[in-house]
């Protein structure tokens, strides 16, 4: 059974994320301790709200250090809506930009859409290669979000390091925007897999699958 560390850092939403995982049969801790997160064989990074207040609570237990030091070891992480954009480089939010963990090359943004927040059920595309998507290729996943990265990082990461292309899912509400991002130990869903049903069930259980 794979052990899977829920960062604890104040996000709302953490135990249905954590009874998720349970359910598909992962040993669930939820924590902010640095020996048990960096011990896990996955670390699941969730997170509601405003980006800066993310990244301010992150910070505040130290989350930053530990997700860079399980990336560096090539160690799995799994961020799930904030906890995906905070991977970015940037957010920008009522005009204010606060930098974010700088994995991957990108701004997170509103969204473009007569209806903001994107709220409900939407296809993804996903790319070929993909691991969290095998099996539920064609099923909707449960979104709820006003902020999104619309621009590639993997066309941004193309020319200079073409050996960490990440395989990036597309969705649309409005505009084109990125719903996934796989890229080695770090992969992200902009959804919320927890509240997606049996998709995001299988999701889950892919991602688990992968820690072995």
């Amino acid at each position: 059974m794979s052990r899977v560390a829920v960062l604890d850092y104040g996000s709302g939403n953490v135990r249905s994320a954590v009874r998720a995982l349970e359910r598909v049969g992962a040993d669930v801790e939820l924590t902010a301790d640095p020996d048990a997160v960096a011990a896990a064989d996955g670390l699941v990074v969730p997170g509601v709200g405003a980006f800066a207040a993310v990244m301010e609570q992150l910070r505040g237990v130290g989350g930053d250090r530990m997700i860079e030091r399980r990336l560096a070891g090539g160690r799995p992480v799994l961020g799930i809506c904030v906890g995906l954009q905070v991977m970015f480089t940037a957010g920008t939010e009522h005009g204010v930009t606060t930098p974010g963990l700088d994995q991957w090359p990108g701004e997170v943004v509103r969204l473009e859409a007569d209806v903001v927040p994107h709220m409900g059920w939407s296809t993804v595309a996903p790319p070929e290669g993909t691991v969290l998507f095998r099996g539920v290729e064609d099923q909707r996943f449960y979104f709820v979000h006003s902020y999104a990265v619309q621009t590639d990082p993997a066309e941004a990461l193309r020319s200079d390091a073409p050996m960490r292309e990440p395989l990036i899912t597309w969705a649309e509400h409005g505009a084109r925007f990125v719903a996934a991002v796989e890229n080695g130990p770090l992969a992200a869903t902009q959804f919320h897999p927890e509240k997606s049903g049996d998709a995001g069930a299988q999701l889950l259980r892919n991602w688990v699958a992968s820690l072995g």
